[in-house]
C-alpha cells in the first residue's frame, strides 16, 4: 500500500510539472503584458524599442466600425486611418511609430501624447541618404527647403523650436495619413481641400474667400485650376499679410495666373516701384481686393464701376471722377482696345529709331573720315610742343554755369528716371538702394526736374534779354544767330560728301548744324518731358482738368523721350563734342569758355574771316586759360563723361534685358 501510495505521488508530480512547463508562460505573460497583447513583439537590436508592425495598430485603428474614442475628460478623438490611404501615401512604406515616436506598446495603458517628428526625420533621413547614387531620395532636398522657408514663416511662430506649440505645424495643412507624391490625383484633391485647411484657423478670410470668383470656381465647381490659399501665400514661405515680403509675394503670385495683367501693371508706375521691391503703391489686392476678388460687372466688386472712386481715394485721397478713365492695365500694343497709346508709341518710336538712326550713320561716316584724313595728314592736328596762346573766348561765364547745372541735373534724371524704367534689373535695385529707397529717389527726381525746368527757363529768359538788347541789328537769321537756315542745309549736304570722299568738308559759321540740333532738341524735350511730367507730379490737380487716360498718355511719352535724350546726349553729342579724332579725348571749351584760335579758324572758318574783315576779332580773343582752370575744367568735363557713359550703359544694358 505505502508502495503504491509512493507511485501515485511520483505519477501526479511528473504531470504537474510536465503541465506548468506549458501553463507557467502563459500565465507569465499575463502578468507582464496587459489585457489583449496576444502578439509576442521582435525587439530592435540597435535601440532596444519593441518593434510594432502596422497591422496591429490598424487592429483598432482600422477598425471603419470604431471611428472615434473618448478621452479621459469626455472630450471625443478621432481614432479611425484608413490603411489604404497610407499604403497609397508618400510614407506608405514606413511603420506608425516612425512618426509616432511616443508609443511603446499596444493597447495603451492611457492616452497616448501625440508627438510627432516631421522636420527632425525628414532633416536626418536626408542626411544619410543624400550622397545615394540611386537619387531614391532625391525628392527630401526639396523637402528640406520648404522645412527652412517653414521654419522663418509666420507659422512657425511664437516658437521655432516646440513644434507643439506653434500657429501651425506640418500636419494641421498636411493630411498626417495622406501625403500624396508630387503630381499625383491626390494633389488635385488637395488643391480643393487648401481652402478649408487654411480655413480652419482662418475662419473670416474662408468666409470672405467663398464669395469670390476663385472661391465659387474651388469650392462649388470643383475646379483645382483657381487660386486657392497657397496659390497666393506661397505653401511654407508664409509671411505676416502686413509685412512688405508678403505684399511683394502676393503680387507676383498673381501673375503666375494673370500674366497679361502683371505684364501691363508692371509697365505703369505702380508696378515699376513694386518690382523695385517698395510696396507703397497700389498693388493687385489693393484694387482689387484680397480675399473677396470679384469681376468689374459684379456690383460689390471693388473695381466695379460704382465702386471704383472710393477705391481711388484711398491712396489719392483728393480723386475726383476723371480718375475713373485711367486705364490701370493699359496695353500700348493693343491697338484694337488702346488706339490712342498705340498710336503714341508708334509715334515715340519712329521718333526714337529716326534720330537715332540718322545721327548714328552721320557719327560712323564721320568717325570714317576724319580717321583717314588723319592718316592722309588732313585736318586740323593740335600741335602739342608749340600749344596757342591766344584762345577765342567762346562762351560767357553765364553759359558755361547754365551748361553745368543742366549736365548734372539732367544725369540725375536719367538716373532717378531709368531705374523705375528698368525696374526689372538689379543695377536699378541697387541704385534705389544707395539712394535711400524708392520715395527719396521721388524727391530727388523732382527736385531735379525743377532746377533743369528753372535752368531752361532761366536761359531762354536771358536769351530772350540778349536779343531785345540788340533788336535794332539783331538779324534772325545770321551767322550768329542759333535759327536754323538754308545754309545748314547745305552744310549738311555737302557734310555727306566729304564722309564719302566726294567733296572738301563745309566751311562753317559761328554754329555748326549739329550745335544747332543740340540747341533746339532741349525745346522739344522741354515740352514733352516737362509737360508730362508736371501731370505726373500732380495727379489729383490735373484730374481737375484732364481726363484720367491723359496719365497714361503721359507715362508713355515722358519715358520714351527720356529714353532718347539720354540715348542721343551720351553717345551722339559726346562724340560730335569730344570723341571724334579732332577733338579726342574730351573738349574742355564749353567749361573754360575759350577754345585755340587755330581750332577756332579751322572749326568755324567764315565766322573768323568775318569777324577779320569787320574787324571786331580782337574782341573775342582772350589769354590761354589758366593751368588751375584748365586742370578743373578737365576734371569736370571728365567726371560728366564717365558718368554719362555709365549712364549709357546701364540704359543700354535695361533695353537688353526688357522683358518682351
Amino acid at each position: 500500500m505505502p508502495r503504491r501510495i509512493a507511485s501515485t505521488t511520483r505519477a501526479a508530480c511528473f504531470w504537474v510539472v510536465l503541465l506548468s512547463l506549458f501553463i507557467m508562460p502563459a500565465v507569465y505573460a499575463k502578468s507582464v503584458e496587459p489585457a489583449g497583447e496576444l502578439m509576442i513583439h521582435n525587439f530592435d537590436p540597435e535601440t532596444g524599442k519593441r518593434i510594432i508592425p502596422n497591422e496591429r495598430c490598424l487592429t483598432c485603428h482600422g477598425d471603419e466600425k470604431e471611428k472615434s474614442d473618448v478621452r479621459d475628460d469626455g472630450s471625443p478623438v478621432k481614432i479611425f486611418v484608413h490603411s489604404e490611404q497610407i499604403e497609397a501615401s508618400v510614407h506608405g512604406e514606413q511603420s506608425c511609430t516612425s512618426c509616432h515616436v511616443t508609443i511603446d506598446r499596444v493597447p495603451h495603458r492611457e492616452a497616448p501624447k501625440v508627438v510627432v517628428g516631421c522636420i527632425e526625420c525628414h532633416k536626418e533621413t536626408w542626411d544619410q541618404h543624400k550622397d545615394d547614387p540611386d537619387g531614391k531620395h532625391e525628392r527630401l532636398k526639396v523637402v528640406n527647403e520648404q522645412i527652412d522657408n517653414f521654419m522663418d514663416s509666420v507659422h512657425a511662430q511664437p516658437n521655432k523650436l516646440d513644434q507643439s506649440r506653434t500657429n501651425a505645424t506640418c500636419y494641421d495643412c498636411h493630411e498626417a495619413h495622406n501625403v500624396g507624391e508630387l503630381g499625383s490625383i491626390q494633389r488635385a484633391e488637395k488643391r480643393l481641400k487648401n481652402p478649408e485647411v487654411c480655413g480652419r484657423c482662418h475662419e473670416k478670410e474662408l468666409e470672405e474667400y467663398r464669395t469670390s470668383d476663385h472661391g465659387k470656381a474651388v469650392l462649388e465647381k470643383g475646379d483645382s485650376e483657381s487660386a486657392i490659399c497657397s496659390d497666393c501665400h506661397t505653401t511654407h514661405e508664409i509671411a505676416s499679410p502686413e509685412t512688405d515680403k508678403a505684399k511683394l509675394a502676393i503680387t507676383k503670385n498673381c501673375g503666375d495666373c494673370h500674366e497679361d495683367a502683371q505684364r501691363t501693371y508692371f509697365d505703369s508706375y505702380h508696378g515699376q516701384v513694386h518690382r523695385l521691391g517698395y510696396t507703397n503703391t497700389a498693388k493687385c489686392h489693393d484694387c482689387h481686393g484680397g480675399h473677396e476678388v470679384k469681376s468689374a460687372d459684379d456690383p460689390t466688386s471693388e473695381i466695379h464701376a460704382n465702386n471704383r472712386l472710393e477705391n481711388c481715394r484711398n491712396c489719392h485721397t483728393e480723386a475726383n471722377d476723371n480718375f475713373l478713365s485711367f486705364w490701370p492695365h493699359s496695353d500700348a500694343d493693343d491697338r484694337e482696345n488702346y488706339p490712342t497709346m498705340w498710336f503714341a508709341k508708334r509715334f515715340m518710336q519712329a521718333l526714337i529709331f529716326g534720330v537715332m538712326a540718322f545721327f548714328w550713320v552721320h557719327v560712323l561716316l564721320w568717325l570714317y573720315r576724319e580717321v583717314m584724313d588723319r592718316f592722309q595728314g588732313k585736318g586740323f592736328i593740335e600741335d602739342l610742343n608749340h600749344p596757342d596762346v591766344v584762345y577765342f573766348r567762346r562762351f560767357p561765364a553765364v553759359w558755361r554755369w547754365i551748361h553745368g547745372l543742366f549736365a548734372i541735373s539732367t544725369m540725375t534724371l536719367i538716373l532717378t528716371g531709368t531705374t523705375l524704367l528698368f525696374s526689372h534689373t538689379d543695377w536699378a535695385k541697387t541704385v534705389v538702394i544707395f539712394l535711400g529707397g524708392v520715395e527719396m529717389e521721388g524727391i530727388i527726381h523732382r527736385t531735379a526736374a525743377v532746377i533743369w525746368l528753372g535752368i531752361f527757363l532761366s536761359h531762354l529768359v536771358i536769351a530772350i534779354c540778349n536779343i531785345w538788347c540788340k533788336r535794332d541789328k539783331f538779324e534772325w537769321f545770321g551767322s550768329t544767330s542759333m535759327l536754323p537756315n538754308m545754309k545748314d542745309l547745305r552744310d549738311l549736304r555737302d557734310m555727306f560728301k566729304w564722309f564719302l570722299g566726294r567733296g572738301e568738308r563745309p566751311q562753317f559759321s559761328h554754329w555748326t548744324y549739329w550745335q544747332k540740333f543740340d540747341y533746339w532738341a532741349p525745346f522739344w524735350g522741354a515740352a514733352v518731358i516737362g509737360s508730362s511730367g508736371i501731370l505726373l507730379f500732380m495727379p489729383e490737380k490735373t484730374a481737375l482738368v484732364l481726363p484720367g487716360w491723359m496719365f497714361n498718355i503721359a507715362t508713355l511719352i515722358h519715358a520714351e523721350e527720356a529714353l532718347l535724350a539720354a540715348i542721343f546726349l551720351n553717345s551722339v553729342h559726346f562724340f560730335n563734342v569730344h570723341f571724334r579724332p579732332e577733338r579726342f579725348p574730351m573738349s574742355t571749351t564749353i567749361f573754360t569758355g575759350a577754345i585755340p584760335i587755330e581750332e577756332f579758324k579751322h572749326d568755324h572758318r567764315l565766322e573768323y574771316e568775318r569777324l577779320v574783315a569787320a574787324g571786331e576779332l580782337e574782341d573775342h580773343l582772350v589769354k590761354r586759360p589758366s593751368r588751375r582752370a584748365d586742370l578743373a575744367a578737365s576734371f569736370i568735363t571728365s567726371v560728366l563723361i564717365m558718368a554719362g557713359l555709365a549712364l549709357l550703359t546701364l540704359v543700354l544694358i535695361g533695353l537688353m534685358t526688357t522683358p518682351s
